[in-house]
């Protein structure tokens, strides 16, 4: 199971979550091996130890902060640390087909955090198929790293095999896709991988990584 680890984003996105739980949060993904950490941006700036990432979440978890509020958001988290931002699309937008705007909304993070991966939370859940194709090219032209499917916090769910699946055949092998949201077991987490899964956010991640 190593190596699920080392494809786990360990989150922790409570927004009652303490210092002390942050601590414990890294800790506990150092023990475990994952790749990163993943937190609230009001956490930083995080020590981390060596061989373990620190990703930061951006406009989240509503997305439907201004552009520029985003893009200010992710300068800041970068200058602090953040080698990963996760930014949440404006899903309003997506869903009325305003792709120009996410677009420009995602290419204003790139520009203004140029040396942390990126990755784009399109909300699948929200999203008709053909919006979350549409929301992952316009992430793919504006310079992102990732797609990835959701924040964990939108009544409509998390992760499915079939949206994992769909934003793999769209980005192909350019752009890493991340499955997040509701991922609590190993057999969720290997059928996500299976459906196109480069990187997992996860909050059970001891559950997962030891079966």
């Amino acid at each position: 199971m190593t190596a699920i680890a080392r494809m786990i984003d360990h989150t922790l996105l409570k927004p009652e979550a303490t210092a002390e739980q942050i601590a414990e949060l890294v800790a506990e993904a150092a023990d475990l091996g994952c790749y990163s950490v993943c937190v609230s941006p009001s956490q930083l700036p995080l020590e981390v130890p060596e061989g373990l990432h620190l990703a930061v979440v951006c406009g989240f978890p509503s997305g439907a902060h201004h552009g520029q509020v985003k893009a200010a958001e992710a300068a800041l988290a970068a200058a602090q640390g953040a080698e990963e931002i996760d930014m949440v699309i404006n899903v309003s937008a997506a869903r009325q087909g305003h792709m120009d705007l996410v677009e420009e909304e995602i290419r204003a993070v790139r520009r203004a955090a140029p040396g942390v991966v990126l990755k784009v939370i399109i909300e699948s859940a929200a999203l008709e198929d053909a919006q979350i194709v549409a929301a992952c090219r316009a992430a793919e032209a504006a310079g992102a790293d990732f797609v990835k499917t959701s924040t964990g916090f939108h009544p409509a769910g998390g992760a499915t095999e079939h949206a994992v699946r769909l934003m793999r055949e769209t980005v192909g092998e350019r752009l890493g896709v991340k499955a997040s949201g509701g991922i609590r077991d190993a057999a969720t987490a290997r059928a996500m991988i299976e459906a196109g899964a480069t990187r997992l956010g996860c909050s059970s991640s001891r559950a997962v990584v030891e079966g």
